[in-house]
């Protein structure tokens, strides 16, 4: 490939969290009926390029990882599900995301769509991570990257990231 299409095409919705470290967006080559194989690899080679060392989906199936892993693009499967309690999800998430971001990994995590789940997940992070504060101040950090409102299903995993601890906290 020559041009700019060498470089491939961002996956939709794509937000930095923190920049060239952690980003969000929605599945790349799009979600269900909508999902091209074709916009899928100008989105992964776009990452590629962009130095992105790993992808982290948050689907509850394992679509697109052999994919990722084919194009040479590491891959890590954590479904979260809409049900149930996410503690346990999320206390290894973030502790996985701490140990990429320390070892300077660039990092994007996904789910099909840019959903309150996965702005929840970012939001929940920056809090695990002393990033931010208090919940509120996460949640309103996250709206303002995404541009949209955070939903109650992600509310919901900043408030149980509240009570989770890191490693080490009193």
């Amino acid at each position: 490939m020559r041009g700019k299409w060498a470089e491939g095409i961002a996956p939709r919705n794509f937000a930095w969290v923190i920049k060239d470290g952690l980003a969000v967006s929605e599945r790349p080559g799009g979600f269900s009926r909508n999902h091209r194989p074709v916009r899928r690899k100008e989105e992964i080679i776009w990452l590629r390029v962009q130095g992105f060392n790993r992808v982290v989906s948050l689907l509850v199936s394992p679509h697109n990882l052999h994919v990722y892993e084919k194009e040479g693009l590491p891959s890590v499967h954590i479904p979260l599900l809409a049900v149930g309690d996410p503690s346990g999800v999320l206390g290894g998430l973030y502790g996985s995301l701490d140990d990429w971001l320390g070892q300077k990994e660039k990092v994007l995590v996904h789910q099909e769509e840019m959903s309150d789940q996965v702005m929840g997940v970012a939001a929940g992070y920056l809090l695990w991570s002393k990033r931010t504060e208090s919940g509120p101040q996460a949640i309103m950090a996250i709206e303002r990257i995404i541009g949209r409102q955070m939903g109650p299903p992600g509310r919901e995993l900043v408030a149980v990231t509240m009570d989770l601890r890191r490693p080490g906290d009193r």
